[in-house]
């Protein structure tokens, strides 16, 4: 996983490789309520969706669930996570999450954190599909996004967020508001059981403390200082962030499969 081109990496790998682990827009406190609300038990067969660098598959895991299985496209962060957590009935498959090939209606808990905001609103629909394929008829379905506020906000502001987003993160995200969000998973066969809100603040100072600590963040930022490039492209994301704080947040979801 490691990033040489920090001028055409994608922004979270920037991040991950300035030592950053939480990397989730709600950060650490949204990333809590997601798990604590999906009350995961020791019966419980899980899936995560692009668990990244594994920050909420250890978090998931101290619930013990029966069986867990974290699908991610990226090569590099399976052999990380295989390295990196073990255990009986824990396994990382590299795969597509709209196509993961589990069984259906063989997960009681399925969730997925900071990755359908990098699809078109279509491949969105097709993961979300497939977590409802494989869900037993009352599963829950939890997911964790970067959100638009308000629900009646403009298009042409939702164009300039999403083009200055895709040139600061290198990665063409496209972030909806909570009645869109909604929208998606009813269409799927999802009813809405709760909705978390936080702000937006993944590179504010008092955030990478809380989400990070401040040994961990100390280390963050001397990385930062001393890596011209990186703290380019780091710099240029908070700016970003930062003039569409207004109208960008962080949602949690927890939908049920009916």
């Amino acid at each position: 996983m490691n990033t040489t081109d920090y001028s055409k990496a994608q922004g979270h790998w920037v991040l991950a490789q300035m030592g950053k682990k939480v990397l989730r827009p709600g950060g650490k406190e949204l990333t809590h309520q997601l798990v604590r609300s999906l009350e995961i038990t020791t019966k419980d067969h899980i899936a995560e969706f692009a668990p990244g660098l594994g920050f909420t598959a250890s978090i998931a895991l101290k619930s013990t669930p029966f069986s867990y299985v974290g699908i991610d496209s990226n090569e590099a962060a399976i052999r990380y996570l295989k390295q990196k957590i073990t255990g009986e009935n824990v396994e990382f498959l590299e795969g597509n999450a709209a196509a993961t090939s589990l069984i259906s209606a063989s997960k009681d808990k399925v969730y997925g954190e900071a990755m359908l905001t990098m699809h078109a609103d279509h491949r969105k629909s097709e993961i979300i599909k497939e977590a409802h394929r494989i869900l037993k008829k009352g599963g829950l379905y939890a997911i964790h996004e970067l959100g638009l506020t308000p629900d009646h906000l403009g298009e042409d502001i939702k164009a300039i967020i999403q083009k200055d987003l895709a040139l600061a993160i290198k990665v063409n995200a496209r972030p909806l508001t909570e009645a869109e969000w909604t929208t998606l998973l009813e269409n799927e066969g999802f009813k809405i059981r709760k909705i978390e809100r936080n702000a937006m603040h993944l590179l504010e100072p008092s955030r990478v403390i809380d989400d990070e600590g401040i040994l961990n963040a100390l280390k963050i930022g001397w990385n930062v200082l001393t890596n011209t490039e990186a703290r380019k492209r780091i710099i240029n994301m908070r700016k970003t962030f930062k003039k569409h704080q207004q109208h960008m947040n962080a949602i949690v979801i927890i939908a049920e499969k009916i």
